[in-house]
């Protein structure tokens, strides 16, 4: 088996792979073995007649397609992988079959983009806005009745209807035009009034109804409600509350301080809010400082993308996005169904942020060429160590996994990182 590279315009290549006929053989005679207890011959038994015999009876080419498949299936990513521009390919390959013929090898190409050459343009001394930080007394107030509500307790009540903020229990069923529709009935359903968990306006209407008396919530659903049936339609929900629980507040004093954090006064307490939202911000504004000089210098950088690799870019974040669904349970159709799109619509949305992707790294790969920016083996056993404690695991596990190629991407990223704060440790705030 060989490979040749071609290098064609516009940041393309052609990758031509031979496999040896003998090779090729092996994949078509592997073929013959999986498909011929499904395949009847007079006068043999199931999965007993001859391959040359069943290419008699059914052509030459009965195996020939997915043998075809097969081989490049299995041989294509370790060519792509060993070829002296495997660095560089940058989408998935358009592939062109170019001799089969018994006795010969098996010859095909792949056609892909590679990255295209940088133009970068200033990245040392690029002016951005500077930011300035601040916390107010108000945020730390915010940040203080957060911590409140997050230790509020719940008391039943039951000398008064229902107020704004309280949790109650209630059975309710919905109904269309007189008729009661599915996935409309609750029974000892919490919710709670004012989080706008259930339609507009149904929680409001809610303020006033007292314990064990049925009573009828009037609301429309909104127009762009998950379930055509519904959107738009206005309904009748029968409720009944069963039980009402106000919220407690603590009180805001030393003894709250003492209990929710390691400070035994509210004013220390205070005072480490404040520096927590401080460090926050700078974190922000760090980060808001490195896309605007990053910004900078893509905007002064000339590039040209080539569109198969815009387009593996595009499909790569659509598939980030339906393993996030999967992570919580649900997959990327249920999403466009409940969303009302498709995965070409996506593709096109996700159009300039796939762009802007490609244009960071290519610049950021450019910069550490430029600076001999390196990642060292200290480097890496610090990732490594931020890994293990994420996935609550030791450091051997984590390094068992990071290996080979693995590491080489590890290396190349936190290399592309280190030119992220490079460029911003040497821009002018104005």
């Amino acid at each position: 088996m060989s490979v040749t590279v071609e290098k064609l315009e516009n940041s393309m290549a052609k990758l031509t792979i031979e496999v040896s006929a003998e090779e090729f053989d092996k994949a078509i005679d592997k073929v013959y073995r999986k498909q011929r207890n499904r395949i009847n011959v007079p006068g043999f038994r199931k999965g007993k007649a001859p391959r040359k015999l069943i290419e008699q009876m059914y052509g030459t080419g009965v195996f020939l397609e997915d043998a075809i498949n097969d081989t490049i299936n299995s041989t294509y990513p370790e060519n792509a992988q060993n070829c002296e521009i495997s660095d560089e390919i940058s989408s998935n390959p358009e592939i062109d079959v170019v001799q089969v013929e018994a006795g010969k090898p098996f010859i095909y190409t792949a056609v892909v983009a590679v990255k295209p050459p940088v133009g970068l343009g200033k990245y040392k001394g690029v002016e951005v806005e500077k930011t300035e930080i601040s916390v107010s007394d108000e945020e730390v107030e915010a940040e203080l009745t957060k911590e409140q509500e997050k230790n509020a307790t719940y008391n039943e009540v039951t000398d008064r209807p229902v107020a704004d903020g309280d949790r109650v229990n209630l059975n309710f069923e919905g109904f269309v035009d007189g008729v009661a529709f599915e996935g409309g009935k609750g029974e000892d359903y919490p919710l709670t009034i004012g989080s706008g968990s259930f339609i507009p306006g149904f929680e409001e209407q809610l303020v006033g109804a007292e314990i064990g008396k049925e009573m009828d919530v009037n609301v429309t659903f909104p127009e762009n409600y998950q379930s055509a049936e519904l959107a738009g339609k206005p309904a009748v929900f029968k409720c009944t509350v069963l039980k009402i629980t106000e919220k407690v507040l603590p009180e805001l004093n030393d003894e709250f301080a003492d209990d929710v954090s390691e400070f035994s006064t509210l004013d220390e307490y205070k005072a480490d809010i404040r520096k927590n939202l401080e460090v926050r911000k700078e974190e922000q504004a760090r980060t808001e400082k490195e896309n605007k000089v990053i910004d900078a210098i893509i905007a002064d950088s000339d590039i040209t993308i080539p569109e198969p690799m815009l387009k593996a870019q595009q499909e790569q974040i659509v598939d980030e996005l339906a393993q996030r669904l999967q992570s919580q349970g649900l997959n990327i159709d249920q999403y466009f169904s409940y969303m009302g799109g498709s995965r070409e619509k996506m593709m096109d949305e996700v159009k300039d942020q796939a762009d802007k992707r490609i244009r960071t790294r290519l610049v950021l790969e450019e910069i550490v060429k430029a600076e001999n920016i390196v990642a060292t083996e200290e480097d890496f056993e610090v990732e490594l160590g931020k890994l293990a404690e994420a996935y609550g695991t030791d450091l051997e596990t984590i390094k068992k996994i990071f290996e080979g190629r693995e590491k080489d991407r590890m290396m190349e990223d936190i290399a592309v990182q280190k030119a992220v704060s490079f460029v911003a440790d040497n821009a002018v705030e104005k």
